[in-house]
């Protein structure tokens, strides 16, 4: 990896590390490095390197919520009276567990949410109770999702 002025510039060995790490995070340093044909410190020092430049941001578990019972994705735009009080919905927004994402956004809606619910029920209950009932939103335009068709991260 080389930073210069236009940016980061991984290799082909960054990348077939980065790869491997992205299709199984927990894969072992020493089996990664077999299969790139270097030593495992230095697979450990390219590492060390990708996560200071902030390319790598960390690794996760990925929890299957369906295993959980939430079998509901809805995403929710958020209409609000006054942009100012963006601030203040996102901070009741955080406080509702079934929100796992929330982007502030052009067009229609002030802010767009990702719900996870166990069902409609459950749906209806945080959209007209939690959701609705924050001082500055003024209504909202709801999405339920069928199925999810593409789950990925940006190729390297």
């Amino acid at each position: 990896m080389k930073i210069n002025d236009n940016g980061i510039y991984i290799d082909g060995i960054d990348k077939k590390i980065l790869r491997a790490l992205m299709e199984d995070a927990r894969t072992p340093i020493l089996e990664i490095a077999r299969n790139v044909g270097i030593s495992g410190a230095a697979i450990h020092q390219r590492l060390k390197k990708l996560e200071k430049s902030g390319l790598i941001a960390g690794s996760k578990f990925i929890i299957n919520p369906k295993v959980l019972g939430y079998t509901t994705m809805a995403f929710v735009g958020v209409y609000l009276d006054k942009a100012i009080s963006n601030p203040e919905a996102v901070k009741q927004l955080q406080k509702i567990p079934e929100v796992i994402e929330c982007h502030y956004t052009t067009g229609n809606w002030s802010i767009f949410i990702k719900i996870l619910s166990k069902d409609n029920e459950h749906l209806m209950h945080v959209l007209n109770s939690e959701i609705q009932s924050i001082k500055g939103v003024s209504r909202t335009e709801t999405f339920i999702s069928l199925q999810e068709q593409i789950n990925r991260q940006i190729k390297i």
